[in-house]
């Protein structure tokens, strides 16, 4: 190799060097003190001719920026000209290059290209350069730089080792849309962001090839993503070799219209209670029950669903029971329901006791109304405050919780009001001795009633705090305060106050409605917590049954060793199938109900021969000991093998949705209402946003492992 040829090698490399270093300043990388800096920029000469011709650039010039700067001399100044704007900037080697970066992060004709692929272009052996971002924008000042986000240098890299890019540097159009239909779903943005100018600007800025959709495409987009989540659910559904119990929620819209929420409850092959909404559909308030019915059966139908139902739990206590038995008779006619439909319907047992709160508070109306009057008077002029305060002293009142105005349509508000109004009950009597402005008062009478009443409420709202505040809502929780509030109400029935006696009778009408429908789920659930069994409710039915709590007793015992019997029967006949992917449908399900007869005298003809059953086994042998920090799920899951036939029923029966009201609307008096915006649009939008809004927060919870909580459709209002 010639001397001449070599310093040109030589020349070059350290040309390379210097553009590292520049790149690491801008970063606030240290990374380039270890290059040599025996060379410097002015040693890139590079060869100029007369006339404003134009300079080939010799191979010392590696800097990036000249591949869009043409260099020229006019006289004895030379120039270099950009080739997207022709703009004249000083090519002067004792000028650098930062003045001609500067200018291409602000010229408008070279908009959106990427340097470092410009880089990957330069490569070296001996070096590696990782850049994740260049942004340039148009508004940006002279003195700023490219924004390099990442720089990697090593001083010894193997000889393959190449430049690469953070992420793809293709661009993918459709994944993008994607992307944004995914986003506006699960965080419930309205469709219509995309014409927000904020918005485009922001995409536009962050990536210029992005081509922003209209609402109406946008809305496409995420129909398309439901059908895709909705196939992922089925298949998740249709896989599970348990049963699957089904709630109905009503919802209502500012306007006036009604959806029907359908959601799937069910315990996975993972022993974890899953939830999952499957429709939210919009039906005319004029329907008959038999259009309600039909509804109901044809979404079950169209999720493959109908012959695995286990439970159905409707929100409302007084949903029709011609809605019910419509639901029965069909769903009877290719299965029979099991303990023949007795344990098929259930209701919310949160919405029970906001019935019931509802008749205690409608009850106490009156004196409900003169604490806030007095409390309105006392904090509505800073005088009565002070003489209140003062009363308060003088009588020994020490309560550290001040008065306050509840939130009316926020009930435990009202009682938190109601019980902190008592703590002052004798400065309000004193007030009213001394203060003949105060009018609001209350006789001793109606503080006592004021006082029942509050203890009532304090119970319900520390049982619905129970039932929305469980990270495992199954079904064996229930059972102890849907107990303790059927004891209570008993003995505010037998109070010699006909105020509060009549007040309970009224609690309680509705109370037993709700007991003759839930009453045996509830105990079996029980039974199946190995910390209860049987001894639960013996312990409870003595109490509210008194003598015939027996005949009560022996009720359950012989649904729960019916049920058994049932999932005896079928163990080989219907979920073995079915986990093996036998269709249950059609044709095919003929010959296993025709010898449906023969499994049944099979299983009851072997009972003598075989050894004691899962249930008696389990029954027999202790409780476990109760504890707060109690796994049911890993319970069964370890005690499968021992108890295979019980825990199929205990997977199923565990996974009953007793109570379905969210924490949100728990103790709000109004039901669920769909926001503004989503009740405007078209109803098949509606429940395409409703559904893969709760599918996908399901996705995003489960890596990280959270509480298989409902996610709300939306937003919620009280009406």
């Amino acid at each position: 190799m010639s001397p001449a040829r070599g310093l040109e090698k030589i020349g070059n490399q350290f040309d390379w060097a210097l553009e590292i270093k520049f790149l690491c300043c801008r970063a606030g990388n240290r990374a380039y003190q270890q290059i040599p800096r025996t060379y410097s920029e002015d040693q890139a000469h590079v060869m100029e001719l007369s006339n404003g011709t134009v300079i080939k650039k010799p191979k010392r010039l590696t800097s990036v920026v000249w591949n869009h700067f043409e260099r020229v001399k006019k006289a004895d100044i030379c120039y270099a000209v950009c080739v997207h704007c022709n703009k004249r900037l000083s090519g002067s080697s004792n000028s650098g290059t930062t003045h001609l970066r500067n200018h291409l992060m602000r010229c408008l004709k070279r908009s959106n290209y990427d340097v470092s692929q410009l880089l990957a272009k330069r490569r070296k052996k001996d070096t590696t350069v990782t850049l994740t971002n260049y942004n340039f924008d148009d508004g940006q000042q002279k003195d700023e730089h490219i924004p390099v986000a990442t720089i990697k240098f090593e001083q010894e890299p193997k000889r393959e080792e190449i430049v690469t890019t953070g992420g793809s540097t293709k661009f993918d159009q459709e994944r993008s849309r994607l992307d944004l239909a995914r986003m506006i779903i699960l965080h419930g943005y309205p469709l219509s962001m995309v014409d927000h100018v904020g918005f485009k600007v922001f995409v536009k800025n962050l990536q210029p090839l992005f081509d922003i959709t209209t609402n109406s495409v946008v809305e496409l987009d995420c129909i398309a993503l439901y059908e895709k989540e909705k196939q992922k659910v089925y298949e998740i559904i249709n896989r599970l070799c348990g049963r699957i119990s089904v709630s109905i929620d009503i919802w209502n819209s500012p306007e006036s219209a009604r959806y029907l929420c359908l959601t799937a409850h069910y315990i996975d092959d993972d022993w974890k209670l899953q939830k999952k909404i499957l429709n939210f559909i919009m039906i005319d308030a004029a329907h008959t029950e038999d259009i309600h019915s039909e509804v109901v059966i044809k979404c079950l139908m169209d999720w493959d669903i109908e012959r695995r139902l286990f439970c159905m739990t409707f929100s409302d206590l007084f949903t029709g029971d011609n809605i019910v038995s419509r639901l029965k008779d069909h769903l009877s006619q290719n299965r029979p329901l099991l303990s023949n439909g007795r344990l098929f319907d259930a209701r919310c047992a949160a919405h029970v006791l906001s019935l019931l709160v509802e008749d205690a508070m409608e009850s106490l109306q009156g004196v409900t109304q003169r604490i806030r009057e007095s409390i309105r008077y006392i904090k509505g002029s800073q005088t009565i405050q002070g003489k209140f305060n003062e009363i308060a002293q003088q009588v020994g009142i020490d309560n550290e919780k001040s008065l306050f105005l509840d939130c009316p349509i926020r009930w435990n508000s009202t009682c938190v009001m109601l019980e902190t109004a008592l703590a002052y009950r004798a400065a309000f009597a004193q007030l009213q001795e001394q203060d003949p402005s105060y009018l609001a008062y209350l006789s001793e009478e109606e503080w006592e009633w004021a006082s029942s009443v509050t203890g009532y409420l304090k119970l319900f709202v520390e049982i619905t705090n129970v039932f929305v505040g469980n990270k495992t809502p199954t079904a064996n929780i229930y059972f102890p305060d849907i107990c303790d509030v059927h004891v209570h109400l008993i003995d505010w029935c037998k109070s010699s106050d006909n105020f509060l006696s009549s007040m309970a009778l009224k609690m309680k009408a509705k109370f037993d409605i709700y007991w003759s429908k839930c009453c045996l789920s509830l105990a079996i659930a029980a039974i199946l917590d190995p910390r209860f069994k049987m001894k639960l409710v013996e312990y409870y039915y003595s109490q509210i049954y008194g003598s015939s709590a027996q005949d009560h007793i022996k009720e359950v015992s012989d649904t729960i060793k019916e049920l058994f019997d049932e999932y005896s029967i079928s163990l080989t006949s219907t979920s073995v199938d079915h986990c093996l992917g036998s269709s249950t449908g059609g044709a095919s399900s003929e010959p296993r109900d025709r010898l449906k007869g023969f499994d049944k005298y099979l299983h009851e003809t072997s009972q003598s021969q075989s050894a004691i059953s899962d249930l008696d086994k389990y029954l027999e042998e202790p409780v476990f000991p109760r504890s707060y920090d109690f796994d049911i799920f890993s319970w069964w899951k370890v005690h499968t093998p021992r108890y295979p036939i019980l825990s199929m029923m205990a997977r199923d029966v565990l996974g009953v949705p007793m109570a379905t009201i969210a924490p949100e609307l728990a103790f709000k008096t109004g039901g669920k209402v769909l926001d503004q915006y989503r009740s405007s649009l078209n109803p098949d939008t509606v429940q395409a946003l409703v559904c893969t809004q709760d599918w996908l927060r399901t996705e995003q919870e489960e890596p990280n492992l959270l509480p298989s909580q409902t996610a709300l459709p939306l937003r919620i209002e009280a009406s």
